[in-house]
């Protein structure tokens, strides 16, 4: 039996395999495998993180052992999470990033510290959507785990990967993607999820399409990041050829992308960002071991799991890392108050997410 709640565990797994593919890469290398070449986060455990571990051998399960002995409380998730990342840095010799300095209780000084400040809703409660009556105003009781005291700002990736630790964890549907991920969801489950990738993606690249002479999005957005053909091609292998008079939005996906188009027409570019990245990142870093372990479990090879096929990109790793650098570029354009307002975004995003998790979940147990 599990320590955690599952949708505590599905929620830092989402987040390690959204938002610390690196990590994850770096830990495997550290502690067992050191010609890994994927390392994707399975479970966890009050005595340990589980790893799914690929290298020319092939697939390998690895449980490291939390630094500081035997946890019970969510909040020390995050912080036995970091002290892995910074030992296998030690251990490969890799600089680790200022955001996962040392933290502030060292192990075994208990751990009933939580990450997420005092209680105050983020940045003040502000509703993260202006008061435009979308119903998803960041977590209350989860202010962002603040960066580390450090020598000049914190890069904006960081301050957004820092500040949104807490969404991932807060996941009332999670357990829907679990059984995806773990090889337990049904074909339905997957058709379902990929059905509203479609309606979110639309509106996606639609409102993207609105900001494509603006000089400061071209560092983010390119033909080849581009899905709804694939989602298209998907669709039709997975419902037929009439998957469009098939298909609908659930409640929750069609507040996502209205809220998607409402920030485009705006005009509020860096808002239109938060929500590119809470997607494309997440897709193209989680989605390729959804890819995986869809493919094996339904001998799908390329139709059907197109949607997370971006190797017309390159190397990933190295995307992902001038994407977060453009993120730092834009950030240091914006004053402190326009951050929070960004990062407010990408937490609204999660819980969008998350919401249209729930709804899946909810459909799958009316059916």
């Amino acid at each position: 039996m599990s320590d955690f709640d599952e949708t505590v565990i599905s929620g830092v797994i989402g987040h390690m395999n959204g938002d610390h593919t690196d990590d994850n890469l770096l830990i495997a290398r550290a502690f067992g495998y050191p010609e890994a070449t994927a390392s994707t986060m399975t479970g966890l455990t009050g005595e340990h993180g589980c790893w799914n571990v690929v290298d020319a051998a092939g697939e390998h399960e690895l449980c490291v052992p939390w630094p500081a002995g035997r946890i019970t409380e969510r909040p020390q998730i995050r912080r036995e999470v970091v002290l892995l990342y910074r030992e296998a840095c030690k251990r490969l010799g890799v600089e680790p990033r200022a955001e996962h300095e040392a933290p502030q209780h060292l192990p075994g000084q208990g751990g009933a510290e939580h990450p997420h400040g005092s209680g105050d809703a983020a940045h003040g409660g502000a509703h993260p959507q202006g008061g435009h009556g979308h119903g998803h105003a960041a977590h209350a009781g989860s202010n962002p785990h603040p960066a580390p005291a450090q020598d000049g700002p914190v890069a904006f990736s960081a301050e957004i990967r820092s500040g949104s630790w807490s969404d991932h964890s807060d996941s009332e549907g999670a357990g829907f993607m679990e059984g995806i991920m773990r090889g337990r969801g049904t074909r339905e489950d997957y058709v379902a999820l990929a059905v509203q990738h479609y309606f979110m993606y639309e509106a996606l690249e639609e409102s993207a399409a609105k900001f494509e002479q603006d000089a400061r999005f071209a560092g983010f957005h390119s033909d080849d990041l581009e899905r709804m053909a694939a989602l298209e091609e998907d669709l039709v292998f997975l419902i037929g050829d009439d998957w469009r008079e098939r298909i609908e939005p659930t409640p929750a996906t069609a507040a996502y992308a209205a809220r998607i188009r409402e920030v485009a027409d705006e005009g509020w570019l860096p808002g239109l960002v938060a929500h590119h990245y809470t997607r494309y990142l997440g897709d193209l870093s989680g989605g390729q071991m959804i890819a995986r372990r869809v493919g094996k479990q339904f001998g799908f090879e390329r139709a059907g799991i197109s949607f997370y096929d971006f190797s017309s990109l390159g190397d990933l790793a190295e995307f992902k890392d001038r994407y977060r650098a453009e993120l730092d570029a834009l950030g240091e354009t914006l004053d402190q108050a326009e951050r929070d307002r960004v990062l407010a975004e990408v937490r609204a995003a999660y819980r969008f997410n998350t919401d249209v998790f729930g709804d899946l979940a909810r459909a799958k147990a009316a059916n």
